[in-house]
């Protein structure tokens, strides 16, 4: 039974998008007609001005989609919590989690990985079991596709790999950022969030120059339970650019 691992891809984006969102904020404090604003591209300085106004309802009119494997159910739970996005997510009903019904992927956290080869080969062989419990109750349930795969996965760990198309506007991405970078943050979803900042900082390096947990951007939001590494998360972030 194979482990798998993070994989991130940008699917689509806006256009454009700092054009956007220059265009937009223009639009709120202009005269001028939609033609005109939109020969005036992208001002950087503009957009930073956004920001520091705290002046945000033009960064949602651009937007990113995504293409996310080899992540866990645990992800799965964490990331639908932001409400402010859109998910396309594969079915264990009507996709039979394994190939062949005799396998399926699956994630190894770290942490197991990191006590050595006695905890990996325990893992991996909890996850043979269940495979084996999986493969039972889908013939028992008839092997009939959905309605024998809608029960059986009822057994099936949230180590259990899936994949989503996932779409945020820009706003909603900084929020992400701002909780889901944090050292605080689970490591699975943490991974994934930094991932999709250095795909965002490259399509919009400006819009998404100060994205990321709130250290990089001045006193950490967390108080008494900092990690206490903000140099460590700002040299991170700063090695992005």
């Amino acid at each position: 039974m194979p482990t798998t691992r993070l994989k991130v891809k940008l699917l689509s984006a806006t256009p454009d998008p700092e054009g956007i969102v220059s265009m937009g904020a223009r639009l709120c404090y202009s005269d001028a007609g939609i033609d005109e604003l939109q020969e005036a591209g992208a001002k950087s300085g503009l957009i930073r001005h956004l920001m520091d106004m705290g002046h945000l309802s033009p960064v949602e009119h651009a937007s990113f989609t995504f293409g996310v494997e080899g992540v866990s159910r645990v992800l799965l739970a964490q990331i639908s919590r932001h409400r402010i996005a859109s998910f396309s997510v594969q079915s264990q009903r009507y996709v039979c989690q394994s190939k062949n019904r005799d396998e399926f992927e699956y994630i190894l956290p770290p942490a197991i990985e990191a006590l050595g080869e006695d905890a990996v080969l325990e893992y991996k062989a909890q996850m043979a079991a269940i495979q084996e419990w999986y493969g039972k109750w889908i013939e028992r349930l008839g092997g009939d596709g959905e309605s024998s795969n809608e029960d059986a996965r009822f057994v099936l760990p949230n180590a259990c790999e899936t994949k989503m198309i996932l779409t945020m506007n820009a706003r909603e991405l900084m929020h992400f950022f701002t909780l889901r970078c944090c050292n605080r943050a689970q490591w699975e979803i943490r991974a994934l969030a930094w991932e999709m900042l250095a795909i965002c900082r490259k399509e919009a390096p400006v819009l998404f120059g100060n994205a990321g947990p709130s250290c990089v951007r001045g006193a950490c939001a967390e108080g008494k339970m900092s990690c206490g590494r903000a140099a460590e998360v700002r040299q991170r972030h700063e090695s992005m650019a």
